[in-house]
Order: C-alpha cells, then structure tokens, then sequence
C-alpha cells in the first residue's frame, strides 16, 4: 500500500467517523426531530446567516471586487449540480451527445483561457515589467501545468475518461473519482477568481461564465455513474454538486492574493491559464477523442470557441 493510498483510507476512516459522530450528537438529534418543514427552514436559516457572515466579511475586509468574485465562483461551481440534474430521468445518454458537450466545454475553455486570461495578463505584465509581459505570463503557465501534472501524480485518482464508460464499483472509487474532480476544478475557480482580482469585471464575468459551461458536462459525468452503480439519484446530484463546491475555495484564495499581491498577477494569471490549459488538453480532449468519434466534438469544440469569443468581444 503506497503512501497516498494509506492518506486517502485515514481521510476516508476520519470523514466517517466525524459524520458518525456529528449525527449523534444531540443538536443533530434535535433537528431530525423537528417536523420536516421547520427543520428545513431552520436549516436555510443558518446557511443563509453563515453566507451573511462570509459575504459581510469578505466586503469589509477586501472590498466589493472581492465579494463579487467569490459569488461569480460559487455560481460556477453550482453549475456542475446542475449539470448533473439529467441523472434524475436517465441511466445514461448517447455517447455522441455526451462527446460534443465535452468538446464544446473544451472550446469553451479555450477561448475564455485566450482571451480572460492570457491577453490581459501579458498587458498587465508590460505594465509591471514594459516588454517583458509575455515571459512573465509563460512562466506562469509552466508553474500551472507542473502544479497539475504534479498533483496528478501525487493523488491517487480515477481518470476523467474512464468514468462514462467503467461504472464505479466501490466507495474507494467514489473517493478517487471525487479527488480527480477536486483536482480540475481548483483551478478553475483559481483563475475566476484572479480575473475579478485584476479589475476587469468583464474578464471575470467571462471566464466565470465558461467555467459554469464547462462544468455542466462534468456534473453529468459525475451523476451518471453514481446512479448506474445503484445510488439514490438525489445523492448523486447531491456529490456532484459538492465536487463543484471547491470552485469558490480556489475562487476566494485567487482573487484574495492578487488583490493583496498586485505584482504577482500576471504570474497569477498565466498560473491559472497553464493549469486549465493542462486539463483541456490531458483529460477533455483525450476523452472526446476516444473510440474514434471524434468529428462531433472537433466541430462543437470550434462552436464553443466561436461562442465565448463572441460572447467576450459582445462585452467588451
């Protein structure tokens, strides 16, 4: 047994025995009694007095950017639940379907790299550095894609583009799979968070906007296995919308360090584009690109490239 694989079975056994523990408790017990109603809406209560601290916090301490980005983030991530809401009424969709989403996601993600990140990061680097901007924002993106390819190879996970096609067959695969998702989405939220961090709403509303696109696809992916295996489909939308939920942590940490650390944005911002850029071209496009049906995903991956270019010159 490796060392990463004794990691994940502490964090496994320490998870259970947390929620184990927390559903003995006595104010757990106390709302499991409560008519299902009021227990309800003593829970969106306190969630939404916890948002009104986190949110009046955060505005308080870094301003109203920061605020609005760590929403955009939590906005993208919850779109991965959304995607996974086809699980609800199907087992599974045609393989075709299923590729083209990807590869729209992948086009998406392109061009919201281009032009959210890369372009305004080398601007903002001949600005700190004149005409050195482009060498700042490449090192970035080296850091970025060393920093995915080495949390690759350090977390034991499942592979995107083995989910559609091999069901999960136990808890510990849930666990991977669930890892492998955390490990693509950080960055994603990363990035949306940095754009909010330089300023320009419009990059940031952008690149937020193709991050909630991209991770639709995902959410199915995530749900659809989970219900194969057996799961009950609500709570296989409900993990599939939890993966989405580290978005708004890479969010918040993105947007937070640029905006205390300006120098270190256009860095941040090549960071953030080398890491999506690993993810679209080491999970997305090889998965698309499986079983020889590639031409639907070659040409939606062109349609969303095409879309979020449009989209991002219509706001600009």
């Amino acid at each position: 047994m490796t060392i990463t694989t004794r990691t994940l079975s502490k964090l496994q056994h320490f998870t259970e025995t947390k929620l184990s523990q927390f559903k003995e408790g006595e104010n757990y017990q106390k709302l499991q009694a409560m008519p299902p109603l009021k227990r309800w809406a003593t829970l969106l209560g306190l969630f939404l007095l916890s948002q009104l601290i986190v949110f009046g916090a955060l505005y308080l301490i870094f301003g109203k950017t920061v605020v609005i980005g760590f929403f955009a983030s939590i906005l993208a991530g919850l779109a991965t639940g959304v995607g996974a809401l086809p699980a609800l009424f199907f087992k599974n969709i045609s393989r075709n379907l299923f590729n083209g989403m990807l590869g729209a996601a992948a086009g998406v993600m392109l061009a919201a790299t281009a032009f959210s990140l890369l372009v305004p990061g080398i601007t903002y680097g001949n600005v700190i550095w004149p005409g050195k901007g482009i060498y700042i924002v490449s090192m970035g993106m080296l850091l970025g894609a060393a920093f995915l390819h080495y949390a690759d190879r350090q977390l034991p996970h499942v592979h995107f583009d083995s989910i559609s096609d091999v069901q999960l067959s136990s808890l510990k695969k849930v666990w991977l799979f669930i890892i492998a998702i955390t490990i693509h989405n950080f960055p994603e939220g990363m990035s949306v968070g940095v754009s909010f961090g330089s300023g320009e709403m419009k990059n940031g509303v952008v690149l937020a906007i193709a991050i909630a696109l991209q991770n639709i696809p995902e959410g199915l992916a995530v749900a659809l296995p989970l219900v194969g295996l057996g799961y009950n489909k609500w709570k296989a939308v409900g993990i599939a919308t939890v993966t989405g939920l580290v978005e708004p942590i890479g969010g918040l940490l993105g947007i937070t360090m640029v905006t205390v650390f300006q120098p270190i944005l256009p860095i941040a911002m090549g960071f953030a584009a080398g890491a999506m850029l690993f993810v679209i071209s080491e999970e997305i496009i090889p998965e698309t690109h499986s079983e020889g049906r590639s031409r639907y995903a070659t040409f939606a991956l062109m349609v969303g490239f095409i879309i979020m270019m449009v989209l991002d010159n219509m706001l600009g």
